[in-house]
């Protein structure tokens, strides 16, 4: 730890300089992070919850499960009989559930993100990056119980720095009782809500006061392109809607000085080829409608995945003949059939920083984590 500093003695005798408490400056926390995002601890939200709360959520949960409307979707389908778009019960289907060390420095930390992998989910982005999990039904069947149990070994087994739940936009009755078990079984980690941002506000009001972290990734601005990319047109409206719910939840990103995030709202953005003008008006959006202190992670990974490269169908042997193999247009998807470039990276960043935005996921300058 730094010293503190002292105030410069006085030309007296040595043995007559020592130090007087008024001489000495206290020395401030040596985080790089600005006060009003410090925390000096932090309790989960769903342990402050009381019994007559609790018992209201869960009441709700299960009524949701038997006329699903979470979701935008609003399929309406009983779950325990059938199911809907997400082809997903009353059981959740889960494809990993392990300590994570893939995301941010400040949700992973040093021992890792308890994250849980759900599988399907209720958008079909055609790009999807984890297509093999996200439209596909591979994994184990739990119950909200068993889940919740996971959470408590990820807990203390693990010893991650909190439970993260990657997309459970289309299970949101079961992660609500998930959470509401582990509760009262020993739970003590913040929950991290890892969603598309597809979003009901219904969802939301169930997950209010369960969920610590919101970690929405709001990837179009378009109707059009949401259309044909993510197989959603209200996604737009509902992803700026949704983000507003949990910002109005949880507020801005904060940490304790261990540098972990324990509450707040941390939006990603997925920067798309050719795409960065719908990129700089999601930032807009963020620095307008929600905060100018918003934590932003502009991610620059893309990269052709999913359905996206993949030969198109030919119409016909003809057709299919006057084409030469590496044409283009006999690629699906033709117009992301490649990787972000630098300059389109750097556009959306100036963008965002136009916009007033100033927290960024960056590398630190410094040893420890970046805030």
């Amino acid at each position: 730890m730094r010293r503190p500093q002292v105030l410069a003695a006085t030309a007296r005798p040595l043995e007559a300089r020592f130090l007087v408490p008024e001489q000495i400056i206290v020395s401030r926390r040596s985080l790089h992070l600005a006060p009003p995002f410090l925390l000096d601890d932090y309790t989960p939200r769903c342990l402050t919850l009381s019994a007559a709360d609790a018992a209201k959520k869960r009441s709700q949960a299960y009524a949701h499960l038997r006329n699903c409307n979470l979701c935008p979707r609003l399929c309406g389908v009983n779950r325990y009989e059938t199911t809907g778009m997400c082809l997903i019960g009353d059981k959740v289907k889960v494809n990993v559930i392990a300590p994570h060390f893939g995301e941010e420095p400040c949700i992973q930390g040093h021992n890792g993100s308890g994250s849980v992998f759900f599988s399907m989910c209720n958008l079909r982005c055609v790009f999807c990056q984890n297509h093999d999990i996200a439209h596909q039904r591979n994994g184990q069947d739990l119950t909200p119980e068993e889940l919740g149990d996971w959470y408590l070994k990820l807990q203390d087994v693990g010893n991650v720095h909190n439970i993260n739940l990657i997309t459970p936009e289309h299970v949101v009755p079961q992660v609500a009782l998930s959470i509401l078990h582990a509760r009262n079984n020993g739970l003590r980690v913040p929950i991290i809500y890892n969603t598309s941002a597809y979003d009901s506000l219904a969802s939301l009001e169930l997950l209010d006061g369960l969920v610590d972290i919101y970690l929405p990734d709001f990837k179009l601005w378009s109707t059009a392109s949401s259309r044909r990319l993510l197989k959603a047109d209200d996604y737009p409206a509902t992803a700026r809607e949704s983000i507003k719910a949990m910002h109005a939840q949880v507020g801005d990103l904060c940490f304790t000085p261990d540098g972990i995030a324990k509450k707040g709202l941390l939006v990603r953005h997925l920067v798309m080829p050719g795409l960065e003008a719908e990129s700089a008006e999601i930032m807009k959006f963020l620095a307008t409608d929600v905060s100018k202190d918003c934590f932003v992670h502009i991610m620059e990974q893309y990269h052709p995945d999913a359905y996206v490269g993949k030969p198109m169908k030919a119409r016909s042997k003809q057709s299919a003949a006057n084409k030469e193999d590496n044409d283009a247009s006999d690629k699906r998807y033709a117009e992301i059939n490649r990787a972000v470039t630098k300059e389109e990276s750097s556009a959306v960043r100036k963008a965002a920083e136009a916009a007033g935005l100033w927290r960024f996921c960056d590398p630190p300058r410094h040893d420890g984590f970046s805030l």
